[in-house]
């Protein structure tokens, strides 16, 4: 049993290396493809929106589709979508093909970025081998962070950025098989189903709010396509929060929020994602775009904000689980927000030895935050609902991510008038800032001090606070005792 646990451990770790490795490649590329397609910031903007759009809004979908199907089978999925979306990637005649291929691997990465997750929650039943399996999770999906800046580099600069693509093929080739046939199927529930209404609302309010932050920084905040855009997100948002409330298996049950730990955790993904993944944006921009650094140099310049997650996710699975989640994230956060402050610091013709605590600081915070967010997430719902809990803490993080592309980019603009980029830089350096320092304000207040405050093992019967909707707690009623008291 723990080797047949190790290799299952290996193979969900190949989708989080994909979709990390893709992504941090991507970001290198951004300037060569816009060179090269004649695409604007706000078309590099899409590039990276159309691909965390697809995935933050169909996050929710497949964790239900796993639970009901088995993750497996959603991991297969997964592959698959990805390898079709990186051929599309790879040979897009121009900007809107290459955002469509983006957006079939965004659907393919909602899977990647769900399912191998939840396999391992089932896999370790158990709190505290499961916070320590996370960790690892974490760390080995890592890798492919300070990875993807050199392997991206040396694409563009020698093959070109097409082959930042292409890379994906034999990664996912070489995995198909051992997913087959080395990890369980898995049971599914049969009462499971899909709530297509809230699926389609949810991503129609977060294409919304992209069209509103980037037509806003292409048009003006007060143009009419950006006011429109927010006039649409208001109305889908609201008619996403009235059609969960009425669905009797909806894609977001909104009763899990009114636990603390369980909203907390997800909304501080939210803005570990926003202010991460736009920060890199940003950094990327003005190595290449403001310095003209060589995409080789500008990958290798990233290391330091990546090199962390890999040191300190291990440990940090140790740490929440032996002391509890609140104790690391606070931490995390602290210590990014210190790090994008340092953005004020940096000008145009800065040397790199300025930007290089930002960068420290930030991937430390990053290595401390992941691993007790998604831990805290998992453990604040009833065991049968782990795939929901992920795909909940995910779609948090994704959608995060995009509204960090979105409104970072609107604070810049383009890197052709280098005074307005850096007024923004520092901009969103406080943004980054005040938004963290927020943030773990409400991690130390809500987050379980101690690691036996966290479990997913309570009835949730017995808090009203804690409660569910009345479908889901028949289905954990109905679970045999075995199987209720199983870990």
């Amino acid at each position: 049993m723990p080797r047949r646990r190790g290799v299952v451990m290996v193979m969900m770790c190949v989708g989080l290396f994909l979709v990390q490795l893709d992504a941090t490649a991507v970001n290198v590329a951004l300037p060569a493809i816009g060179a090269d397609l004649h695409a604007s910031v706000s078309g590099l903007q899409w590039v990276v929106a159309g691909y965390l759009v697809p995935f933050a809004a169909l996050l929710l979908a497949v964790g239900t589709l796993g639970d009901r199907y088995g993750h497996r089978r959603m991991v297969i999925a997964g592959l698959l979508l990805f390898a079709a979306g990186s051929v599309a990637c790879a040979v897009a005649p121009n900007t809107g093909m290459l955002i469509a291929g983006r957006a079939v691997q965004g659907i393919g990465g909602a899977a990647l970025g769900t399912a191998p997750l939840a396999v391992i929650t089932l896999t370790y039943p158990h709190e505290r081998a499961r916070a320590k399996a996370i960790g690892i999770w974490v760390a080995v999906g890592g890798l492919a962070l300070p990875l993807g800046p050199l392997i991206g580099g040396l694409l563009v600069a020698g093959p070109g950025w097409r082959w930042v693509f292409l890379l994906n093929l034999p990664i996912i080739a070489a995995s198909l098989v051992p997913v087959l046939t080395q990890v369980p199927a898995g049971r599914g529930i049969a009462a499971t189903s899909l709530d297509v209404p809230g699926t389609a609302l949810g991503a129609m309010t977060l294409t919304s709010l992209m069209l509103a932050l980037i037509e806003g920084s292409r048009n003006g905040s007060v143009s009419p396509p950006a006011l429109a855009a927010i006039a649409a997100a208001v109305v889908f948002g609201w008619a996403f929060g009235w059609a969960e409330r009425r669905h009797p298996n909806p894609t977001l049950p909104l009763e899990l929020f009114r636990d603390r730990r369980f909203s907390t955790a997800n909304a501080a993904a939210a803005a570990m994602a926003l202010v991460h993944v736009g920060t890199v944006f940003l950094i990327t921009l003005y190595l290449q775009g403001i310095q003209h650094r060589a995409p080789i140099a500008a990958g290798a310049a990233l290391l330091p904000m990546f090199l962390p997650l890999i040191v300190l996710a291990p440990f940090t699975g140790h740490i929440t689980a032996r002391y509890g989640p609140r104790i690391p994230a606070t931490t995390g956060l602290i210590l990014g927000a210190t790090g994008t402050a340092l953005l004020t610091r940096v000008n145009a013709d800065s040397r790199y030895v300025l930007l290089l605590p930002t960068l420290v600081l930030l991937g430390t915070g990053l290595g401390l935050l992941t691993t007790p967010l998604v831990a805290t997430a998992i453990a604040s719902v009833p065991h049968d609902q782990a795939g929901l809990a992920i795909g909940v803490n995910n779609t948090a993080r994704q959608s995060g991510a995009a509204i960090g592309i979105a409104l970072f980019g609107t604070l810049t603009g383009s890197t052709t008038d280098p005074h307005r980029f850096m007024v923004g830089l520092h901009l969103a350096g406080i943004t980054a800032a005040t938004l963290y320092l927020l943030t773990a304000a409400a991690t130390a207040t809500f987050l379980p001090p101690r690691a036996s405050t966290v479990s997913s093992d309570r009835d949730p019967r017995r808090d009203p606070h804690q409660r569910v909707s009345d479908q889901r707690q028949i289905r954990l009623i109905k679970k045999t005792p075995d199987e209720r008291d199983h870990h």
